[in-house]
């Protein structure tokens, strides 16, 4: 599942994958500058199998998205992601959009 959905799809679809026993992650937009692909808010539920739904990037950066999210539900540390033009990492991952975004992941536990 790739598709953009609102923010309680997102969160439905997360509770569900939770109760079916998967492990959970949740990445959220906290902070943008600039030209950013995605607001302040944004989410995206990643399932242990890297099964995701919702969108923090329109596509450009979620597949390191989704990696950090499953290093975070093998830790069980959440971590804040930086994304921007100067950074190389964005290039690589395709930020190229002139902006720069935070992203929070965080494992959920209940």
């Amino acid at each position: 599942m790739t598709e953009t959905l609102d923010h309680e799809k997102v969160l439905e679809q997360a509770a569900r994958w939770k109760a079916e026993g998967h492990g959970v992650a949740l990445a959220t937009v906290i902070e943008t500058w600039g030209s950013a692909p995605r607001p302040v808010g944004s989410q995206l539920a990643i399932r242990d199998d890297a099964s995701f739904i919702g969108s923090v990037s329109g596509g450009c950066i979620e597949g390191d998205v989704v990696t950090r999210a499953l290093d975070a539900l093998e830790t069980g540390k959440p971590e804040v992601l930086e994304y921007g033009v100067s950074d190389a990492k964005a290039w690589e991952v395709g930020l190229a959009c002139g902006g720069r975004i935070r992203v929070f992941v965080e494992p959920v536990t209940a």
